[in-house]
């Protein structure tokens, strides 16, 4: 992926101020089960944020202990400290 398109695509989702036009937009990008990923994704990093177990948010999300072990480790290198 080109750096440029990355830094585009985040200065455009930046630009959206409404929930209803950012939900447009990422509806417009992603397909269906792309956006309910990356949902899912934000879910398990939550979780583990609040102290759920991998265990616990496998069961609960339907997701594999490798998916909640890479937020885990994005977490340990300080990504996500604004959610």
């Amino acid at each position: 992926m080109k750096d440029k398109n990355i830094k585009d695509l985040v200065a455009t989702l930046l630009q959206v101020q409404k929930q209803e036009d950012m939900l447009d937009l990422l509806k417009g990008l992603l397909t269906l089960g792309e956006l309910e990923e990356i949902a899912r994704r934000l879910q398990i990093v939550k979780l583990l944020k609040a102290g759920m177990s991998q265990r616990e948010i496998a069961e609960k999300l339907k997701v594999g202990i490798a998916t909640i072990t890479r937020g885990s480790k994005e977490i340990k290198q300080g990504r996500f400290s604004k959610i």
